[in-house]
This record gives structure tokens, C-alpha cells and sequence, in this order.
């Protein structure tokens, strides 16, 4: 941002005739040009206050750069830096400030002032984009044409993930990057497949495309830091023939923050900001990394979370630790897990009353996960909906014995594995007959708790190829 425009030595004050206060203090501006250097910044009306002659400040630059809130206000100057501020008027201030007494004897001792012209809303976001935007900014200016629309301009340039995007103007990239203390220029990650480097910029262009709010940027660029590294492997992800995709599960205070759904429809559409950080997620991977569909995206069927799958945990009602906690992190902290799942599938049971019994549903669902012969190689996150976790809870189930448990129902008899076995020609090789194989990876089960208050649902969504061969479940704090 260039450096702010310098101010002349003495007392600067700065007014507008629309101001009530203002118009209360120009006599005492007029008494105060006689006995000190004054100098008067006029934001509406350079004839104001009369009889002194203003400074020109209807575009607002100096008002601006100086970051004045409220008028009148009055600085004292010193070789050109501000070294005392007194805002509205309050007699006893401005005598103290330039060092004037007797000021205004006739007029009440204080009155408030009114919001500068420089943080009207209305003006504020093309001031920030007029004095700071050119400067934060680094991205490609793409000029269209006069009778083009925006809307459309996005789907033909390819930007679109086959829904309307919002146009990404200079100014609502600007108001994103205000949801971030990071600078526009930082390198957030590579992105595969292409290897292109993301700055917070791009990733903050890619936000606004989806339909972000600035507050839900830090959740974004930490999934998309999460996504691009060796461990996530999301060129993996994009490559398979696997309908998979990132899946983003939220936990710590910036859940109620910025307005997540953990409840009814929770996995659903309907909240924003579910449902566009999982978005902007994708649509990074797919204008910064090149990951398209029928290019290295080679899905053979894809499913509809690879629009975008996010929300969050029902913390506040959960029998359990967090999801994130599983990982290392501390209860009650900001954080963000990433898993390569497919879309959720239903898990009915109505008339289990105690765990024991809910926990064998839970297992017969999850041996059929993919297949009922795919074994080892492909985790799951169990998504647990409150009317299913209060038998738990009343049980006094951990989290942790509740997938103890899940792990030994789901180990199976390998004669029941071997290809042919069940009359499905897919399976294991006769070498495992008489061995009890494991369905799961001993940490392959993650358990979440999310849902509506009725409803005696939960749902599981399968993963891909887990662990080094694939793609590993993370989780790592939000930071602002």
C-alpha cells in the first residue's frame, strides 16, 4: 500500500458540513486559525466551515489513509507524524491538544461526532479496493467484453465446476482476503496435478467462485494445504476410477463461528458454509491444478460430493471426544480432518436398545462397505446421529470400545472371502481359508457424530485406497 499522504505540521482537523457536530465546532475552527497553524480537511464541501478554507477531501484519500473513524477529529502534527488524536467534541481535549485555552466557552462541554465519510459503508469497500486493492493484488485482470455476462463469461472460460460461480471482481476478492491475517502472496501449497503453486490470492479467488464468506477463508486454505500433500496424495484421489473425493470434517469454536451445520441435513444441502469450503476446495484443485473431469479426474461414475463435502461435528452433543482428537490435537481447538470418501450411505436400525446389539448393525453395514470381500485396504468414516450415541452414551461407551468392538464384529472367516465363495467371483486367494482376516485397518474406522435430534439413522462413507499405498486421513488446526 503506498505510504499515506503527509500531513501538514501543526493541528489538522477533519469535518463534514453533514455533521451536526461539526457544524457546532466551526466557530471555534475559526478562533483556533488565529492562534495556532490549522489546517481543515473538508470531506463534502470544500466551502466548509466557513470562513476558512478547507482542504479539498471529497475522495476521501487522506481521510483514508489516516484512518479517520468519526468527525470532527483533530490531530496534532509533528514533522509530519501524528502524535495526538481527539475524536467528536470535548472541550477539555481539543484545549489539551493545541494547547489553546478557552475554547468554545459557549457551547456544551461534549458532544459526539459522526462516522467519516471514509467508513461509510457504502463507499468503504471501493476506498479499500482504490487505495489497497492494486496493491494486495497480483492476479490476472481478464477484461470481458461489454455485452458479455459474468456469469456466463465463468462457464465459458472453464472456471465453473457445472454450477453458477460468483464472478470474482477485484473487490469481493479484496473483501476475502480481509478473513485472512496471511498475505495475498504466500504460498499455500502446490497443487497437483499440474504442480501449480497457490498463493492465498488464488485460493481466496477460488472462495469467492464458490460462494464463500470471508470468515470461512482459514477453514478453506487449511484444506487445501491438508489436500495437496503427499500424505492426502489428491492426484491419487483425482486419478482413481473410485467415485472418492475430499471430505472435511470440522471441529473447535469456528464451527458456531461462522454459522456450520452439524445437525439436521448436517451431510445435506442447505448451509453455506458447508456446503461451499468443501467448493472452494474443489474448485482449487480444478482452476489452480488443472484436476478436471475426463482429464485426471477419471471417476467412472463420481458422486455428488465432489461438488463439495464438508460439515461439521456435533461437539456439544456428543458422548465422544472429537474427530480431530483422534489425531493429536487438543479438545476444543479449531481443526480441520481430511478424508478420501464417497458419499454417505444410510445406516438403518430401529430397534436396537443396547449397544451390543447397535454395535452388530453397525458391523453387518460395514462388512458390505464397497464389498463384502474388500478387506484391509479402505477405511470408513461412521457418521453416529444422536438418537443412535445416546445408547452409547447411557451405556457408558467410549469412543474407543465402540470401535474396538466394530473392528472384532467385522473380522470375517477367510473361506467366506475367497473368490467364488457366496457365488461372487471377486475375493481373496485360497491361502487365506481357515485365517480370520480383519475388514479394517486397526485405526481404519473413524467415528464422528453429527445429525438431526430424531431419527434413528446413522451413515457410513467409504473410503478409498488407505495408508501409503493411497491416501491417509489428517487433521490439522485452523489458523487465522
Amino acid at each position: 500500500m503506498p505510504a499515506p499522504p503527509p500531513l501538514p505540521s501543526g493541528v489538522v482537523a477533519f469535518v463534514k458540513r453533514d455533521c451536526p457536530t461539526c457544524l457546532l465546532v466551526a466557530p471555534v475552527l475559526a478562533e483556533l486559525s488565529k492562534r495556532v497553524p490549522l489546517t481543515v480537511y473538508s470531506q463534502d464541501d470544500p466551502a466548509f466551515p466557513e470562513p476558512l478554507i478547507a482542504v479539498d477531501d471529497r475522495d476521501l484519500a487522506v481521510s483514508w489513509h489516516h484512518a479517520i473513524e468519526a468527525v470532527p477529529t483533530l490531530l496534532r502534527v509533528e514533522a509530519g507524524r501524528e502524535v495526538e488524536r481527539a475524536v467528536g467534541w470535548q472541550r477539555a481535549e481539543w484545549e489539551a491538544l493545541t494547547g489553546a485555552p478557552g475554547l468554545g466557552a459557549d457551547l456544551p462541554d461534549w458532544r459526539p461526532g459522526c462516522g467519516s465519510l471514509s467508513v461509510d459503508p457504502i463507499r468503504a469497500r471501493s476506498l479499500e479496493l482504490r487505495f489497497r486493492g492494486a496493491a494486495r493484488m497480483k492476479a490476472r485482470r481478464v477484461e470481458l467484453a461489454p455485452l458479455e455476462d459474468d456469469v456466463e463469461a465463468c462457464f465459458d472460460r472453464g472456471w465453473s465446476d457445472g454450477l453458477p460461480v460468483v464472478p470474482p471482481t477485484e473487490a469481493r476478492v479484496l473483501a476475502m482476503l480481509a478473513g485472512t491475517t496471511r498475505a495475498p502472496d504466500e504460498i499455500v501449497a502446490v497443487v497437483p496435478p499440474d504442480l501449480v503453486p497457490c498463493s492465498v490470492e488464488k485460493v481466496a479467488i477460488n472462495a469467492v467462485l464458490a460462494g464463500c464468506k470471508p470468515e470461512y477463508l482459514p477453514v478453506v486454505l487449511t484444506a487445501v494445504e491438508m489436500a495437496c500433500t503427499p500424505a492426502f496424495n489428491i492426484h491419487g484421489v483425482l486419478a482413481t476410477t473410485m467415485s472418492v473425493g475430499p471430505v472435511l470434517v470440522v471441529n473447535g469454536p469456528i464451527r458456531r463461528a461462522i454459522g456450520m451445520n452439524s445437525g439436521i441435513n448436517a451431510l445435506g444441502q442447505g448451509n453455506r458454509a458447508n456446503n461451499t469450503i468443501g467448493r472452494a476446495l474443489q474448485l482449487v484443485i480444478r482452476n489452480v491444478g488443472g484436476g478436471r473431469p475426463g482429464e485426471i479426474d477419471r471417476a467412472t461414475l463420481g458422486n455428488p460430493g465432489k461438488l463439495g463435502f464438508c460439515f461439521a461435528e456435533d461437539e456439544e452433543g456428543s458422548p465422544w471426544t472429537p474427530l480431530a482428537a483422534d489425531f493429536g490435537l487438543d479438545a476444543g481447538q479449531n481443526a480441520l480432518t481430511i478424508f478420501p470418501g464417497e458419499g454417505p450411505r444410510t445406516l438403518v436400525d430401529q430397534l436396537a436398545r443396547t449397544p451390543e446389539e447397535l454395535a452388530h448393525s453397525f458391523a453387518h453395514h460395514l462388512r458390505a462397505m464397497l464389498s463384502p470381500k474388500a478387506v484391509m485396504a479402505f477405511d470408513a468414516v461412521l457418521v453416529v446421529s444422536p438418537d443412535h450415541s445416546r445408547i452409547f452414551r447411557a451405556a457408558g461407551w467410549s469412543k474407543a470400545r465402540l470401535r474396538e468392538r466394530l473392528l472384532e464384529l467385522t473380522t470375517i472367516p477367510g473361506d467366506e472371502l475367497v473368490r467364488g465363495a457366496g457365488g461372487i467371483a471377486e475375493g481373496l486367494p485360497e491361502s487365506v481359508r481357515g485365517r480370520m482376516i480383519p475388514k479394517f485397518r486397526p485405526n481404519g474406522i473413524h467415528i464422528v457424530h453429527a445429525g438431526g435430534g430424531a431419527g434413528l439413522f446413522s451413515a457410513i462413507i467409504p473410503g478409498w485406497a488407505n495408508g501409503e499405498l493411497g491416501s491417509q486421513t489428517l487433521a490439522k488446526e485452523i489458523r487465522s
